[in-house]
């Protein structure tokens, strides 16, 4: 078990790996590590049913032995985050049904939208550190 907040994604959405580079950015307490969903280090720490990127897993936390998902887990990133980002976490007031199901919409065409490469994202030797897996 790692003990930092860890952030799963899907390493091969254009979409998912500018979010984990904006939140690198941001994270200036290096709060966050990283693992692609399609990682052995994923297949290991989440349930098999959360890590099925045809089902529209694209970003899940694991903070404190807990999963956040969708919507509450890019929200309880962003409370994390330097600046101004946290106040997007005041979102949290929305009902989630409402929240995830933008987040679905998003989620579902991430790949027609932003993209896809065809192998996960590989960090920077400096950001290595910060990746599980």
């Amino acid at each position: 078990m790692v003990n930092s907040p860890v952030i799963f994604f899907d390493g091969v959405c254009n979409l998912c790996n500018s979010s984990v580079q904006f939140v690198i950015t941001h994270d200036r307490e290096n709060y966050f590590k990283f693992a692609a969903l399609q990682s052995e280090f994923a297949k290991m720490q989440l349930p098999e049913n959360l890590i099925n990127i045809n089902e529209g897993a694209s970003f899940i936390l694991l903070e404190n032995g807990k999963i956040y998902k969708k919507s509450t887990a890019a929200l309880k990133v962003a409370k994390k985050l330097a600046g101004l980002w946290p106040l997007l976490y005041t979102l949290i007031i929305i009902p989630r049904f409402i929240r995830d199901a933008i987040y679905a919409l998003i989620a579902k065409n991430r790949y027609k939208w932003f993209g896809k490469k065809e192998s996960c994202w590989v960090p920077t030797p400096d950001l290595k550190s910060k990746f599980l897996g």
